[in-house]
């Protein structure tokens, strides 16, 4: 009988590990058990340009963070909240050659600080240590728990006078048992050129949880008279 019930609460615990994956908040909102950036929204809009991203991360180069300005851009424009203007913008000034100041109104500044695309994982269950690593858990689990993390540094400044208005670090992290990962669980916009390599790993899930709670902290941020397209 004590065979029985442990066999079933490795079971509740395995269920509870495969696919985990964690935002910087709370959900704002649900779509059945799939997460969603924002409710659907059909009123006026703010006009925004999203500057290059700016890489400070160790793991992470110039082509991660242009996917993932992409990814975010793209997940902007599905929120239907922003007239999105596309002129290049360099963390968060104007280029040289290009003003955005004249076209719009706020300027959406990234930097990435972390990219782990693999924190901890290796022989001896999770984490690839002791405790519930090892034993009858330890024994199933294997050597294929992985996890990932990033964060991202968000900035909102107003185009006409370069200054910050708001700002804030987003999140991502999670964790998958090798071969259980699904990606389109944390929205739909698919992965840029330059994340591609991170397809169905647990830093996919991590990218999208960070995209996730950046759109919900520039859409609350912004302050409604902005809002006027």
């Amino acid at each position: 009988m004590k065979k029985i019930i442990a066999l079933i609460s490795v079971g509740l615990l395995l269920a509870n590990l495969t696919g985990c994956a964690s935002l910087g908040s709370s959900a704002a909102g649900q779509r059945g058990a799939v997460p969603v950036a924002l409710p659907p929204y059909t009123g006026l809009k703010a006009k925004i340009v999203v500057a290059d991203c700016d890489v400070q991360a160790a793991k992470a180069t110039r082509e991660i963070g242009s996917g993932l300005r992409q990814m975010l851009i793209t997940a902007l424009a599905d929120s239907n909240r922003f007239v999105i203007v596309e002129h290049p913008v360099a963390n968060g000034k104007a280029r040289e050659d290009k003003s955005p100041a004249s076209d719009t109104d706020l300027i959406i500044a990234l930097a990435v600080n972390e990219f782990e695309p693999q924190v901890s994982g290796g022989s001896g269950g999770i984490g690839g240590g002791g405790g519930v690593g090892s034993g009858v858990l330890g024994g199933l689990l294997g050597t294929n728990l992985n996890k990932a993390y990033m964060a991202l540094d968000v900035r909102i400044i107003i185009a006409s006078n370069s200054e910050v208005l708001a700002s804030t670090r987003v999140q991502g992290q999670a964790s998958d048992v090798a071969g259980t990962h699904k990606g389109s669980e944390f929205g739909s916009w698919s992965l840029s050129k330059g994340l591609s390599a991170y397809a169905d790993t647990p830093m996919e899930k991590a990218i999208r949880a960070t995209i996730i709670e950046a759109i919900r902290y520039i859409s609350q941020a912004i302050p409604a008279s902005y809002y006027k397209y």
